[in-house]
């Protein structure tokens, strides 16, 4: 990852971050850190898992003192053991430990995301389908989220709103008429060209009804059983992608795999993660 070429809002969040935790300064640096004590410290792993967010954390570090050294031993998507150092960095004491716990939040949960997503594309092997996120990110986090997804092997769904039409249920409940819908359809192919247009199934029977309109690139089958999902790829027959999505988890998705899909969208790789547990120690 290019931090040089980071999104304006990440370098806010970054800086946001380090404002609520230093404010006005560290104190216990302050008054209990020499000022010309010099250190090199390291982040380590006490788990196992992917890297994701290492550039971001050292980010964090010469954003509060730019005369520190810093690092990465272990990039963006690659695996670590516990023990394994992640990042070192050198330099005044009183800085290393100042940015030591935003540093720490930021590559703690973006690691869990890339080390849950390896689970899931793990799980699905030897089935050909992408493994999606979904918008079930934390606020202001999700180009950071999704970066972590892919560190994992995941593959990025639509970032917003904005860049991919998905029309979902209750979408549908405001307008379902078919004339309408290509309507719709057609609008968007010519005024957004190159915007995918996706729509979301429950039945067997809405999957043939979206087949006749034109312009469709995706059928979402949602909340779908194997056994459903087996009869919608045997009528679609690759006419469009089939994403899967609903509930599912790393004891079901191998069922959901085997069944042909195209791609499965799970919420759980960002919505639901656990912390790594990292830590930072003065080794010099």
């Amino acid at each position: 990852m290019n931090t040089s070429a980071l999104p304006p809002e990440v370098l806010n969040l970054i800086h946001a971050a380090i404002a609520e935790d230093v404010g006005e300064g560290d104190l216990t640096s302050l008054y209990f850190v020499p000022h010309d004590s010099v250190s090199t410290a390291r982040i380590f792993a006490k788990d196992s898992g992917i890297v994701a967010g290492a550039e971001i954390a050292a980010k964090v570090f010469t954003e509060i003192d730019a005369t520190l050294s810093v690092h990465v031993e272990r990039h963006d998507g690659i695996p670590f053991e516990a023990g394994d150092t992640l990042l070192q960095v050198a330099g005044l004491t009183r800085s290393i430990l100042t940015a030591e716990r935003v540093a720490l939040n930021f590559l703690q949960r973006l690691c869990a995301i890339a080390s849950q997503t390896h689970l899931y594309v793990s799980a699905v092997q030897p089935h050909p389908v992408k493994i999606l996120d979904t918008r079930k990110t934390t606020p202001g986090w999700r180009w950071l989220e999704k970066q972590a997804v892919k560190s994992g092997g995941g593959t990025n769904h639509r970032m917003g709103l904005y860049d991919m039409i998905m029309v979902k249920d209750n979408h549908l409940l405001a307008d379902d008429r078919q004339e309408d819908l290509q309507n719709a359809i057609d609008t968007v192919k010519y005024k957004r060209p190159g915007v995918k247009v996706e729509l979301e199934a429950d039945t067997l029977e809405q999957v043939t009804r979206f087949l006749s309109l034109r312009g469709v690139d995706v059928i979402l089958l949602d909340n779908m059983p194997p056994a459903e999902l087996l009869k919608a790829v045997a009528l679609v027959k690759g006419r469009v992608m089939l994403e899967a999505s609903g509930g599912i988890n790393l004891n079901t998705i191998k069922a959901v795999a085997a069944t042909g899909v195209n791609a499965i969208s799970v919420g759980a790789l960002t919505h639901s993660v656990k912390a790594l547990d990292l830590s930072l120690e003065l080794i010099a």
